[in-house]
């Protein structure tokens, strides 16, 4: 069986040309696939963030520049950075430069810092993971948001995190393989977490 003939959550496929390819790789080796660490985490959360109301083809684009422009996702550095960087920001092309979203990045970092030794990153979201579930048939039964996601919404707004609505943070939960909701035809492989 080719790589083309594989089913794939109906979300994976576009039309043929270099997109399809970029997106079928993120659908096959990232997308729910369980993720952990401080910097990965701090990197899909921000470019869930980036992504709200926004094709998710277009942050896949970007991925790259996101990562030169915010200094690798390194925590300590985003959290320092200053009006100056805002602005440098808001005039590279090569990312969605949208104020509220920067500025949102920076105070997450900020917020991440701000978490200490005593819990980090992986650890608080991770506690908002459900237990496995079957997959789903359809994505018509994907929700959009869940009990768990608005949790974690909830707790992270309280400690300073922005752009992370319930919807953000469930995208960031399917995304982090915190859920599984690949289709049941699927052919990735369901992984433990």
């Amino acid at each position: 069986m080719s790589d083309q003939d594989l089913v794939r959550c109906g979300w994976a496929e576009v039309r043929p040309g270099p997109d399809a390819e970029m997106y079928r790789n993120y659908h096959d080796q990232e997308w729910g696939r369980p993720l952990r660490g401080e910097v990965a985490l701090f990197e899909r959360m921000s470019l869930e963030a980036f992504q709200s109301g926004l094709s998710w083809l277009i942050i896949l684009r970007k991925r790259e520049n996101f990562r030169r422009a915010f200094s690798g996702f390194d925590i300590e550095k985003v959290a320092n950075y200053t009006d100056t960087d805002v602005q440098r920001l808001l005039v590279d092309q090569g990312i969605v430069r949208n104020r509220a979203k920067i500025e949102a990045t920076i105070a997450n970092a900020r917020a991440v810092a701000d978490l200490g030794s005593e819990e980090e990153l992986s650890e608080l979201l991770w506690s908002f993971a459900p237990p496995p579930r079957p997959r789903p048939a359809s994505l018509s039964e994907i929700p959009s948001a869940t009990a768990e996601s608005t949790a974690m919404a909830r707790e992270l707004k309280r400690r300073g995190f922005r752009f992370v609505g319930p919807t953000t943070a469930y995208a960031l939960m399917q995304a982090t393989g915190m859920v599984d909701d690949h289709v049941a035809a699927c052919w990735v492989p369901r992984e433990p977490r």
